[in-house]
């Protein structure tokens, strides 16, 4: 059976800077790519929802700058990344950008790449499995299943300063998808649950809430949209939590495959 080293792999050149998603937590579900790229670099910046047991995969040689940044928590501003980032490379380093889940969803992966483009630095993206769907697929969660839902739309729960998102249109999210998934939910789930029922989604309507998932601290709250703040704080749900709003979160109850002393249930 074939194993990484004998896939033709990219080279990993000098100067350049990859920006790489690390996936929701479980290291098993890296890209190859991204195992090669840890294998490769210079010098890794990495997020704060990067599981440590994936940087033991780089090679002791590589050095590690921690770039985490966490939503209404001081942090690395995200102009001081990119600077750093179009440094690096043009000191002649290969630049590994790691990033929980995908660089592109909720990553601000885009504004990394645009930066080292302006700068005409190279550059290769490497996706990620976001947690939106790996991360609730380990709790048993699919985010389509043909007879519930033919759409599915992922909202942000926090902004950069940690509030809820401003301008969103909760009535037009509300009206037109059957299944919402909201990343970062945590710490705005009043808000979040107070603007879909003020949208018109009914307070009985099933929520998950799915905290540090695929990984072996993964919890899973069921319960439904009026009370699913109360209930949060009640078991002392920690971030990142994602949150899964509407009738597929159901399905959590018959297809949850992780250990059963993971999950809590209302």
């Amino acid at each position: 059976m074939a194993d990484a080293s004998e896939f033709d792999m990219p080279e990993f050149a000098p100067g350049t800077v990859w920006l790489v998603g690390a996936g929701p937590g479980d290291p098993g579900l890296l890209t190859l790519l991204a195992r090669h790229a840890l294998r490769r670099a210079d010098v890794i910046v990495y997020d704060a929802l990067v599981n440590v047991d994936i940087l033991k995969l780089a090679r002791p040689e590589a050095s590690l700058i921690y770039a985490g940044k966490r939503g209404g928590r001081p942090s690395t501003s995200q102009p001081d990344i990119s600077s750093r980032l179009v440094a690096l490379a043009k000191a002649g380093q290969r630049v590994l950008r790691l990033k929980g889940g995908d660089p592109f969803v909720f990553g601000r992966g885009g504004e990394e790449a645009l930066s080292l483009a302006q700068n005409g630095i190279a550059f290769r993206i490497v996706p990620g499995i976001s947690a939106g769907i790996g991360g609730l697929a380990y709790a048993g969660i699919p985010v389509t299943f043909r007879s519930i839902n033919s759409a599915v739309t992922f909202v942000t729960g926090h902004d950069s300063d940690g509030q809820a998102p401003a301008g969103l249109d909760w009535r037009a999210i509300s009206d037109g998808s059957p299944v919402i998934v909201i990343y970062m939910a945590l710490r705005q789930l009043d808000v979040i649950s107070g603007n879909l029922m003020a949208a018109g989604r009914s307070g009985d309507e099933a929520v998950a809430l799915v905290s540090k998932a695929t990984t072996d601290q993964q919890q899973v709250l069921l319960t439904d949209l009026a009370h699913c703040a109360v209930r949060a704080r009640e078991v002392q749900l920690q971030p990142p939590t994602m949150m899964v709003v509407g009738p597929v979160a159901q399905l959590h109850r018959q297809l949850n495959w992780v250990a059963p002393a993971w999950p809590m249930h209302n």
